[in-house]
């Protein structure tokens, strides 16, 4: 609890009626959560205006109102107070009305098109390894310490996530990694908030569909290190084209990671296998179990954040050669079969480009690359003949199926793939709607030492259609069909 004057320190206020001393007990932005002695915020969303419910937010006990525009209405009992943005109200609201709780945490955050997750997951890792306690916000998981909770959101709305910084903190947390979306930004959901550093791991096609354009999601990508302060780190991806530019207005130290460029944290692979990583990082050559190029990239990150923290190199890297990577992320499934079987979290253009490319680099003789992929319902469509066509160029033979569909028809989906592919290529795709067919089909038609790679769902347990989320996990559909074809 606490008054409404004191939580309302730093936001923009344009007018306001009534006591400013009155007592908040709660902060909501969804009407149908308010009871007695709410502060209701109306929020404009992309689906709907919290300013039609600001009536309604009143007569379920509302003690205040923070809006854009005065209701027609005045309330004798509700305070209202005008703001000039009502999203970014909310965040500065949140965080003080949960006591600045990031203020008491190094707070980092991960922003990028791909590699989000796995760099805050190896940050946790790390930095609990060193001894601290920890939190953990991520597309996979919410964690503080060993307590693990399921994830809602890339990154959680702003009362959510103020609510888990502050039990983090309370739990004797020092070090808080988490994703910083582009839709989190632009939405304000991490106003108010105190960073102690932000990390840029690359941008390439996505969410288009919000953004509407692929300058607004730079920008989008850019207000995060924008708004850092003065005494943060903001630590960039120098080989993205892009990596500079997010630099460019921030206020935080500027450093650089890369492993084709002059970079403060400087990398090199000296070999990559199916079994890991042989790396130069700044002169010490260290082994990792991770996979891939992008992951040298995501090491690297992770490494330069870890000394930017303050953490001695030779120790970050003695435990980061024994980390292993977030669920679904490259994540081998292994059986009797003598197939070599991949899940990933690909649903990106360039992250399907990276994880094909990767397998490539592994091939011995004529092994056949056996590719699944789909595209999500009511998400960008621009990217879906991309992804098609990267899958065909990059794979011997291609399964095309549904994803999470949510409110489309999965073959309208897969037709507009379908735009991607050339005639000829066409005849190495099969197109199978029902996705345990589809990884079924691609087990029964590999040859032994053949590469089955499904792409696009990675850690995820569900399918959601028609606005309901099936039990779905492609690591046990995956590892099912493969005992099925070993018998």
């Amino acid at each position: 609890m606490a008054e409404l004057k004191d939580i309302l320190y730093g936001v923009n206020i344009t007018s306001s009626v009534g006591d400013m001393n009155v007592e908040v007990k709660d902060i909501c932005f969804d009407s149908r959560q308010v009871t007695k002695g709410s502060l209701f915020v109306a929020v404009k969303g992309t689906q709907t205006d919290g300013h039609q419910y600001i009536d309604r937010a009143v007569q379920q006990g509302a003690v205040a109102i923070v809006c854009e525009q005065l209701p027609d209405t005045l309330y004798e009992k509700s305070t209202c107070v005008t703001v000039k943005d009502s999203a970014r109200a909310l965040g500065i609201i949140a965080a003080n009305f949960f006591g600045a709780p990031s203020q008491k945490l190094k707070l980092t955050g991960v922003t990028g098109t791909n590699g989000k997750t796995t760099v805050a997951t190896l940050l946790y890792k790390l930095f609990s390894a060193l001894g601290y306690k920890t939190g953990l916000i991520s597309t996979v998981e919410y964690r503080i310490q060993d307590k693990v909770f399921p994830s809602t959101h890339t990154t959680p709305d702003p009362v959510q996530l103020n609510r888990l910084l502050r039990q983090m903190a309370d739990e004797g947390c020092t070090h808080v990694f988490m994703e910083v979306s582009s839709h989190a930004v632009v939405q304000e959901r991490i106003a108010g908030l105190a960073f102690a550093g932000g990390i840029f791991t690359n941008i390439t096609h996505d969410h288009l569909d919000y953004h509407k354009t692929f300058e607004n999601y730079i920008k989008a990508k850019k207000k995060f290190f924008d708004e850092l302060q003065t005494g943060a780190f903001a630590l960039v991806n120098a080989d993205d084209k892009r990596g500079m530019v997010m630099l460019q207005n921030t206020r935080a130290t500027k450093k650089t990671y890369a492993l084709k460029k002059l970079a403060d944290f400087k990398g090199k692979i000296l070999a990559n296998t199916l079994d890991g990583l042989e790396m130069d990082i700044d002169g010490r050559q260290v082994w990792f179990k991770l996979i891939g190029d992008f992951n040298a990239y995501n090491l690297l990150a992770v490494y330069g954040a870890a000394v930017l923290l303050g953490e001695q190199p030779d120790e970050v890297l003695r435990i980061l050669s024994d980390t292993t990577g977030a669920a679904g992320r490259f994540e081998r499934v292994t059986s009797s079969a003598k197939i070599t079987a991949i899940v990933d979290y690909a649903h990106t253009p360039d992250a399907l480009k990276n994880v094909l490319e990767t397998i490539h680099a592994f091939r011995t003789g004529n092994e056949q690359v056996i590719t699944v992929v789909g595209c999500g319902g009511n998400r960008d469509r621009a990217k879906r003949p991309l992804m098609a066509s990267i899958a065909v160029k990059l794979s011997d033979k291609v399964v095309l199926t549904s994803d999470n569909p949510r409110d489309e028809d999965p073959m309208d989906i897969i037709r507009e793939m379908q735009t991607g592919i050339t005639p000829s290529e066409s005849r190495k795709t099969l197109v199978i709607p029902d996705r345990e067919e589809a990884i079924k089909t691609a087990c029964l038609m590999a040859r032994e030492n053949d590469i089955v790679l499904v792409a696009g769902k990675g850690h995820e347990t569900y399918q959601e259609i028609k606005g309901v989320k099936h039990p779905f996990d492609d690591r046990e559909v995956l590892k099912r069909m493969l005992a099925l074809v070993a018998n």
